[in-house]
C-alpha cells in the first residue's frame, strides 16, 4: 500500500506537488495522468524516497518514506533509463545476482516475446528495444511496488502495443501494484484498471477505468434543451456552437428528453475536459 498524506514538494516558490493526499491500497495497474509539468516524475520521485518532501508525510507498507531511508520495494524507472553497456542476457544475469528474488526465467521468456537479442549488447539497442530491456529488468524484479515514468516516451505503435502486452503479462504473472505515467491515454487504458489525475501539483481525480466508463458522457442537442439536464450534474466542460450545446458529464446517468442524445466519453476527451474545463 501506498499512502501519500498532505504531500508538498517546493522548488523555491513553485510547488510541484501541492498538499496531495493520496491512497493506492491494492495491487493493480494504476495510469498517473497529467500535463507536463503537472508533477507526474515528482511524485514518483517521492514515492521511491529519490527526493524528500517538503512537508506532508509518504508511506509504503506502513513504513515511512524519506531520503535516508528508500522504499526497497518500490522500484522506480524513469524516462530514458540506462543500463550498463553489457550483453542484454548479462544485464539478466547481474540482476538476478543482485537480487537473488529477481526472476531471470521471465526475463528471457519476455526477451523472446519481443525479439530482444540477448547477445546484443545495451548501447547497440535501438530506443524502443533498450526500453523493453530496462522495463522488463524492472517488472522480473520481486518488488511490491514498480513506478513506471513515461516508458513508451519515443516508442513507435508496433513498440507501444508490445509494452502494453508486456506489462499486462508482468502483472499476470506477478500481482503487484504497478503505476504508469504516460500521455498515450487510451492506449495504456486496454490494461490499467484505475486512474489517478493530477494537475497543477493537485489530485484531480483517483477512480477505476469501469467506473469512469459509466459516468463519463455528453449530452448534446438544442442548448434550451441540455442547459436545464445540468442542474445537480457535474459538467466538466461545455461546447457550444449556435443554438447547439454538448455538454461532457462526470455524473450519475440520466435518460435525457426527445432531441437530446447521450455518447460515451472516450477516455483522452473525458482527460482533456477535466484538466481543461469546468470541474468539481
Amino acid at each position: 500500500m501506498i499512502k501519500l498524506d498532505g504531500v508538498t514538494k517546493r522548488y523555491g516558490q513553485t510547488a510541484a506537488v501541492d498538499d496531495l493526499s493520496l491512497t493506492l491500497p491494492d495491487d493493480g495497474i494504476y495510469c498517473l495522468l497529467g500535463r507536463n509539468g503537472a508533477g507526474k516524475t515528482t511524485l514518483m520521485k517521492l514515492i521511491a524516497g529519490h527526493i524528500a518532501v517538503t512537508s506532508g508525510s509518504i508511506e509504503v507498507d506502513g513504513n515511512p518514506v524519506s531520503i535516508a531511508k528508500m522504499p526497497e520495494d518500490v522500484m522506480y524507472i524513469e524516462a530514458g533509463a540506462i543500463q550498463f553497456n553489457m550483453k542484454v542476457g548479462d544485464l539478466f544475469k547481474a540482476a538476478a545476482a543482485l537480487r537473488p528474488s529477481f526472476d531471470e526465467a521471465f526475463a528471457l521468456d519476455m526477451a523472446r516475446c519481443f525479439e530482444l537479442d540477448i547477445d546484443k549488447r545495451f548501447r547497440k539497442l535501438s530506443l524502443g528495444m533498450k526500453t523493453m530491456v530496462t522495463t522488463t529488468i524492472a517488472l522480473a524484479n520481486d518488488t511490491e511496488a514498480v513506478l513506471l515514468d513515461e516508458p513508451t516516451l519515443g516508442l513507435d505503435a508496433i513498440m507501444r502495443a508490445q509494452f502494453n502486452t508486456l506489462l499486462f503479462q508482468s502483472y499476470e504473472a506477478h500481482p503487484r501494484l504497478i503505476v504508469v505515467s504516460t500521455h498515450l491515454i487510451d492506449e495504456i487504458a486496454k490494461v490499467a484498471q484505475r486512474l489517478v489525475v493530477i494537475d497543477h501539483g493537485r489530485l484531480l481525480l483517483e477512480a477505476g477505468i469501469d467506473d469512469i466508463d459509466e459516468r463519463a458522457y455528453t449530452l448534446s442537442g438544442p442548448a434550451d434543451a441540455v442547459t436545464p439536464l445540468l442542474e445537480g450534474l457535474n459538467c466538466i466542460g461545455q461546447t457550444v456552437m449556435g443554438a447547439v450545446m454538448a455538454a461532457q458529464i462526470f455524473d450519475k446517468r440520466i435518460t435525457p428528453p426527445a432531441g437530446v442524445t447521450v455518447t460515451n466519453m472516450d477516455l483522452q476527451d473525458f482527460f482533456i475536459n477535466l484538466v481543461g474545463g469546468n470541474h468539481e
